[in-house]
């Protein structure tokens, strides 16, 4: 099975972007994974090709209307694949959700911009919003290209040693333990000795410990909290 990305644009051209080099560039000539792109204003029914309309209510900005983007929408085969609208007031992304998508069939992922997506298309087509983080971008592409990178590294034979992405930061719940390589001495710093006492199970013990206090210091949200009496 192809893991197959479905991205509804009005910037076609953003993609694959990034993903179209390196490891998954080459899973991508390999077929390992597949994308392709829907122009939304493809759809606007209108001489102008309008794709957005002025919010209900008044505010700055535009909208992007409904009926356009449902249109693009059916026009995506009807499967199983989850249907994703890449925005700020989503669910975080983590990466047990990638897992999730990873697993999956593909995904069909929608592009926002301006102001928004009118509500009502994103109730009628079922669509999940998700967020790449607490700030705000200039359209969902890159938000999309994010989303797609991080479940595509981890599709079978992508790294090519799938091991690699078992000790990473969030896979365990913790942050990442720190990396060392040659030289040994680099500006009067030395890598730890541990790391090189040939003791494969005190090194896992102390990457351990030092996945734990990095995680403690610098996100200690991602560690259990104490149950409140």
């Amino acid at each position: 099975m192809t893991f197959k990305a479905t991205i509804l644009t009005l910037y076609p051209d953003m993609f694959p972007g990034h993903l179209g080099h390196s490891l998954a560039g080459r899973a991508l000539e390999r077929g390992q994974w597949a994308i392709e792109t829907v122009q939304i204003r493809d759809f606007a029914a209108d001489k102008h090709r309008s794709v957005d309309d002025t919010p209900a209510g008044g505010g700055a900005g535009m909208v992007l209307k409904p009926d356009v983007l449902a249109r693009a929408i059916d026009s995506v085969a009807d499967d199983v694949r989850p249907r994703l609208l890449m925005s700020p007031r989503g669910r975080p992304l983590t990466q047990a959700r990638v897992r999730e998508l990873a697993a999956g069939e593909g995904v069909v992922v929608v592009c926002g911009r301006f102001e928004g997506v009118d509500q009502r298309v994103i109730e009628a087509r079922a669509l999940e919003e998700v967020s790449i983080g607490d700030y705000i971008l200039s359209g969902g592409e890159p938000a999309a290209l994010t989303l797609l990178d991080a479940v595509v590294r981890i599709l079978p034979g992508v790294m090519g040693n799938d091991l690699s992405g078992l000790h990473e930061s969030f896979e365990g719940g913790l942050l990442e333990h720190p990396h060392y390589t040659r030289p040994q001495l680099f500006e009067g710093r030395e890598i730890p000795a541990i790391l090189t006492s040939g003791n494969h199970a005190a090194i896992e013990a102390w990457r351990e410990q030092q996945a734990l206090a990095l995680t403690r210091e610098r996100r200690p949200d991602l560690l259990p909290q104490p149950v409140k009496k």
